[in-house]
């Protein structure tokens, strides 16, 4: 089928790539412009956060959209919020009922449903070049692993998504996402994020490069950054694993 992508956008289709964040990284680099979607129908070296595998068989959604937003480097973690949900919205245009888990999971039922990671290059002023946001969406295959717990759009219910209409709905949902946090500034991102945040207001841990805090997750800060309330006070968190309950 063909696949219809919002106005200024375009495919670039392949069959079998490593990963199509490395394949979007080049074409960003050679200058391709803002909105160039990569999806292949099956990776072979797909990563995800700290550089940990991502299983990406033929039947799931791999892609990644080059983005040109024109901002300061600073403001660079504002679109992993942005694809989150853009991601959680078409998932749930197939009758589901997504999560997101911070800082860039989406679930189901406390299940991995899809992984957001987002690369990306300065320009020599500090102002971002351009990003790479690297998406999957487990659709008709989820991995069976120790460490997390996983699904599928197929496994919870929804049996008539299919790799391309997934594909059109997300990039449907992304250029309207972008175009809200355009004009509207984070804080939009920041209020439609947290009404599908899941662990807000309850226990978690979160596991840090070099500690572990527990604490109540209170909310996410202008910046993004994750704030939890320990006994010794609040912590603002940019970077860690999130676990529910204590650990």
């Amino acid at each position: 089928m063909s696949i219809a992508l919002p106005q200024g956008w375009t495919l670039d289709a392949r069959e079998r790539v490593g990963s199509t964040n490395d394949e979007a990284r080049a074409l960003a680099a050679a200058g391709a412009p803002h909105g160039t979607i990569v999806w292949a129908r099956r990776q072979d070296a797909a990563r995800g956060r700290r550089g940990r595998a991502w299983s990406s068989p033929e039947g799931n959604l791999a892609c990644t959209a080059i983005l040109r937003p024109n901002i300061p480097f600073s403001r660079a973690g504002e679109l992993t919020f942005v694809a989150g949900i853009a991601v959680a919205d078409a998932a749930a245009s197939f009758g589901v009922e997504p999560k997101l888990k911070w800082p860039n999971d989406v679930q189901i039922a406390g299940d991995k449903l899809a992984g957001i990671l987002l690369e990306a290059a300065v320009a020599p002023d500090r102002s971002v070049d351009w990003i790479v946001a690297g998406i999957g969406v487990n659709i008709a295959h989820h991995p069976q692993l120790a460490d997390y717990r996983a699904t599928s759009l197929h496994a919870a219910g929804a049996r008539d998504a299919t790799v391309e209409t997934v594909l059109e709905r997300l990039a449907a949902v992304l250029d309207r996402r972008l175009a809200e946090w355009r004009e509207q500034g984070f804080d939009a991102t920041r209020a439609a994020w947290l009404g599908r945040a899941v662990g807000l207001g309850a226990r978690i841990t979160v596991r840090l490069e070099t500690q572990t805090l527990e604490g109540v997750f209170e909310q996410i800060d202008p910046s993004g950054a994750l704030i939890l309330r320990t006994e010794t006070g609040r912590h603002s968190i940019t970077a860690g694993d999130v676990f529910f309950g204590r650990g």
